[in-house]
């Protein structure tokens, strides 16, 4: 084996990005400064404290008074899968409402569950009528009703409100990934009647991908808490929580029923929580508070579509149902006879700025354009619209010069957006 040294790998030292893509985005230097604080033993009263901190602050975010709203170390993947694996046993009947990339997920990780799945699809670029999700609801009977809030593949956002009344009517527990949409579009978890809401910091609460916000009715919890059982190793006798009669949580890892009595005053042992990472994730939630719930969903509302009059005026087409369309993320048709990875690679090594591609059916059709958190700002709207009309224009793409910018300027300095 050849002896390496530390010599043989220089220090890490990324290029400065402007990532305008679906996510991940650039982390608020706040945040990034948070988590470079130093380190607490998990049971320090001093940690334990700041975990209570960060659950009463993502009640406000998720716009809650759930008790079990805290944070799963992972990825958004990674509480998308705690949530169902700990909702679902084989052979419970789901409904996935399905509208694109993320809606597959749902199903996949469903199945995996052993789950009894039904979807009821849209086509991409689209999202699916309410009547339809009442059929499938009232024809299955089924004990989960799964859907993505804004789905970054296809820039859709699917409307809530009327899927968690139909939860409601038909005594089903509503599971929501809101991913990409927490702090950056409306997400009123006890308005929608949801009883599961996750999230992760990568997007709109402008932190690092690698922890995910999770919020959990009482009528969810009752369910998870039924199949409860105490890892072996931890038992204490008599003491000790009982064990459920329902059947076991298949993941240890995602057991939310572990992970509740670890965010509970018990603070019995599950895992060595995250510290860098909570930090990361309080940081975000006290921007937001400071900023205004209400003021931040605005902002991204303004940007976004300031960044869609500049993609208009340009003369590109966007993609999609533009009455269902996310406020953080556009999908942009790429035009005739342009290579598309050409201008993503040319905007990253000539303006140092990233544009996302898309998948599987849109894959080569369509660029995704984010702003969102610490880049949902004006100024990085207008350099991303003015690098990628350059680009191009030199790629020979027919584009209407000088004016993506200007019309992006309109919007943001219109006295109604002062």
């Amino acid at each position: 084996m050849t002896t390496l040294s530390p010599h043989d790998f220089a220090d890490i030292d990324p290029p400065t990005r402007l990532l305008m893509g679906p996510g991940p985005i650039n982390a608020h230097p706040r945040v990034l400064r948070a988590m470079s604080a130093g380190l607490l033993g998990q049971y320090d009263p001093e940690f334990t404290a700041y975990m209570n901190e960060t659950m009463a602050l993502y009640r406000h975010v998720f716009k809650t008074t759930n008790r079990w709203t805290f944070l799963i170390d992972g990825s958004a993947r990674a509480a998308i899968e705690a949530a169902l694996v700990s909702l679902i046993e084989p052979g419970d009947p789901v409904v996935v409402v399905n509208f694109g990339r993320f809606g597959l997920l749902l199903r996949e990780i469903a199945e995996r569950c052993g789950a009894a799945v039904t979807m009821v699809d849209a086509e991409w670029g689209t999202v699916v009528e309410a009547d339809a999700v009442r059929d499938a609801v009232r024809r299955v009977r089924p004990r989960v009703v799964a859907t993505v809030h804004g789905d970054t593949s296809t820039t859709m956002a699917q409307p809530i409100h009327e899927i968690g009344r139909i939860c409601v009517e038909h005594d089903a527990l509503l599971y929501v990934d809101a991913t990409a949409t927490l702090s950056g579009m409306e997400v009123p978890v006890d308005a929608w009647r949801a009883d599961i809401v996750t999230a992760g910091l990568q997007k709109c609460l402008a932190g690092p991908p690698g922890t995910a916000p999770i919020t959990i009715s009482e009528r969810a919890a009752e369910r998870i808490f039924s199949r409860r059982h105490v890892e072996r190793g931890i038992a204490q006798g008599p003491g000790s929580p009982a064990g459920a009669t329902g059947r076991r949580i298949a993941s240890n890892y995602f057991d939310l029923a572990m992970l509740m009595e670890y965010w509970s005053e018990r603070r019995l042992n599950h895992h060595t929580e995250a510290t860098t990472m909570l930090y990361g994730a309080r940081e975000c939630a006290r921007l937001v508070l400071e900023e205004g719930l209400e003021a931040r969903i605005a902002r991204h509302a303004l940007v976004g579509r300031a960044m869609v009059a500049g993609l208009q005026a340009m003369g590109l087409r966007l993609f999609g149902d533009r009455a269902h369309k996310m406020a953080n993320v556009v999908g942009v048709m790429i035009p005739d006879g342009i290579d598309g990875e050409r201008v993503r690679t040319r905007m990253r090594t000539g303006f140092e700025i990233e544009i996302g591609t898309a998948f599987g059916p849109l894959a080569g059709r369509i660029w995704r354009i984010g702003t969102m958190g610490y880049n949902c700002r004006g100024h990085a709207a207008l350099i991303t619209l003015g690098a990628l009309e350059a680009v191009l224009r030199s790629e020979g793409a027919e584009v209407r010069p000088g004016e993506a910018v200007q019309a992006a300027m309109q919007l943001l300095e219109a006295p109604a957006a002062r």
